[in-house]
């Protein structure tokens, strides 16, 4: 049976954004950071789990997400905004260094912090994508000369307006294709393998039934906060890469100095994003990492690995806590 989960939502402020966080618990602070285009409530397995364990836990809603202030401007989603955001909860609800982990987006959002303001940050966990600090060549570049006459979707998601409205006609819909293509679930190779000139919705499978690790009343939930608050927020940050290339340029080939983990699905369509590269083996992964802890695989899992299978999940983070 999971632990039940009481949250107490709390709004903290960092300057003129307001972020809705979920909290729960007593003890040493995890803070937990999601990715796109998720909430706090992907973490809800988490947040129950080691609230039981003798943890303070903290969920947010990314700025653009949820309850949480949706700026329009791009530059107002750039990496040196997000990890103010996450420094801004830390110092709110911790007097102590907290551990922070991400998933997907907020996995780099995570890492940065942890460069960006070291003495906030015990230890991270990264979840799905790995640290892999940036050089002279930016990263959409990259992804441009790897996908060239093919369809990748951070390139796709660079004009503004085509996607929001592709997702927006149909929110529900638009979201369980999206969590189910890159989910251990779907056939390998629905969520990227596309021609150029594809949308991003194209080819991808409205899954009927879903599939058990994802509920309808989860589609509700998610469902209900982009129908509100739409997704030119959340589709901004893959449009603020270029901001970011310019503005952290004394970050590149930074190692983080702190204890890390990282944690990936077996099916994750991230883990060959650069073909020819296993981007979830330890050399890999800790490459850049002075106190790596160690890559956890989970079997048959895809992108969605807390959602997908919580009970792995917190098994290794479980671990990774014990270990600082």
């Amino acid at each position: 049976m999971k632990p039940r989960l009481e949250t107490t939502f709390k709004a903290i402020s960092n300057g003129d954004v307001t972020l809705r966080v979920a909290t729960a618990g007593s003890g040493p602070l995890v803070l937990f950071v999601h990715g796109w285009p998720e909430l706090w409530y992907s973490w809800r397995d988490q947040l129950a789990a080691f609230a039981g364990r003798g943890y303070s836990v903290a969920a947010l809603d990314v700025r653009g997400y949820g309850g949480s202030s949706k700026p329009e401007a791009i530059s107002a989603y750039t990496m040196r905004e997000l990890t103010s955001d996450v420094v801004a909860v830390a110092r709110a609800l911790s007097h102590e260094p907290v551990i922070l982990v991400g998933h997907d987006w907020g996995a780099p959002i995570v890492y940065h912090t942890a460069l960006l303001a070291p003495e906030q940050v015990r230890a991270v966990a990264g979840l799905s994508v790995p640290y892999m600090p940036s050089s002279e060549v930016m990263i959409l570049d990259v992804f441009r000369q790897i996908y060239a006459g093919r369809f990748f979707y951070q390139l796709y998601f660079q004009e503004e307006g085509p996607i929001e409205a592709e997702l927006e006609a149909d929110v529900a819909a638009a979201l369980r294709k999206i969590y189910f293509g890159a989910s251990g679930s779907a056939p390998a190779g629905v969520f990227s393998d596309k021609p150029e000139g594809a949308t991003f919705l194209e080819g991808m499978i409205d899954p009927d039934p879903l599939p058990a690790w994802l509920r309808a009343e989860d589609i509700e939930v998610y469902a209900e906060a982009f129908s509100a608050g739409g997704f030119r927020g959340p589709i901004n940050r893959y449009r603020a890469q270029p901001i970011d290339h310019e503005e952290l340029s004394e970050l590149r080939g930074a190692s983080l100095p702190m204890p890390v983990c990282f944690i990936g699905g077996e099916k994750d369509p991230v883990r060959r994003f650069i073909p020819g590269l296993d981007l979830y083996t330890a050399g890999a992964a800790g490459a850049a990492c002075e106190d790596f802890r160690g890559v956890t695989v989970i079997p048959g899992a895809g992108h969605w690995i807390q959602q997908e299978a919580p009970e792995a999940t917190n098994d290794a983070l479980a671990a990774f806590f014990a270990g600082l």
